[in-house]
């Protein structure tokens, strides 16, 4: 489901990282590439992280932990995504996010020095970050806007055609998710209890709107669609 736009940035930021790998070392020498399994953090609220994070597989999720203990899902971000600290940590601020792989997650490690040095030079690869940024700014936003005026089930809509869109694998029934998650996961996005986005998922596969096992989700993106009206 994704756009030619997205294909091309992520084709953009592969032929960049997989070109000669001595010369980009020489250029940029903190880069490393890590391989993480499922539920590894790239790095936790209250970290004094100085590095950037460039996903090349896999999905990361963001999440803040309130003061209250109750964790608070951000977003979701897959292939091209960069997550980290965008700014000089002279001062050596603590983070205020989690970044943990969700399944297992493919990144480059970068400082944010020569990360700066990077997006100065490659003005191309800049634009694609900032897309990026004001998609993920976009999506934030509109998640709070639902929270704040929508019902649970306007919510869980909302929340399941915004995955198909990011991560959605065309099947028979419309869309399934590439991504894994589990009832608690999705109420975490959502903004909601367990109890009551099972329910509302139940009666979404009742009546066929989608169909779903212990960690995947297909979407009847039709169905869904017709059901979403504020």
């Amino acid at each position: 489901m994704r756009s030619l736009a997205c294909n091309a940035k992520l084709r953009l930021i592969n032929e960049f990282f997989e070109r000669d790998t001595n010369q980009l070392q020489k250029d940029y020498p903190s880069i490393l590439e890590i391989n993480v399994p499922k539920k590894s953090f790239l790095y936790r609220q209250g970290d004094h992280c100085s590095n950037l994070f460039w996903i090349k597989s896999g999905i990361v999720k963001l999440s803040h932990l309130t003061e209250q203990g109750t964790e608070v899902t951000i977003d979701l971000l897959g292939r091209g995504g960069v997550v980290g600290r965008f700014q000089d940590n002279s001062a050596n601020q603590a983070i205020d996010e989690t970044a943990q792989a969700l399944d297992e997650v493919n990144f480059y490690r970068i400082a944010y020095s020569d990360f700066k040095a990077m997006m100065f030079h490659q003005a191309e690869l800049a634009w694609s970050v900032i897309e990026d940024m004001y998609a993920r700014k976009q999506r934030v936003e509109r998640k709070l806007r639902t929270v704040l005026t929508q019902s649970v089930e306007a919510r869980v809509i909302a929340t399941l055609l915004e995955l198909a869109e990011m991560f959605g694998i065309r099947c028979t029934h419309g869309y399934t998710l590439e991504i894994h998650l589990t009832q608690q996961e999705v109420a975490d996005l959502v903004g909601a209890s367990r109890s009551v986005v099972s329910t509302i998922l139940n009666d979404f596969r009742n009546r066929g709107i989608l169909d779903y096992t212990r960690d995947q989700i297909c979407i009847n993106d039709v169905a869904l669609n017709d059901s979403y009206k504020f």
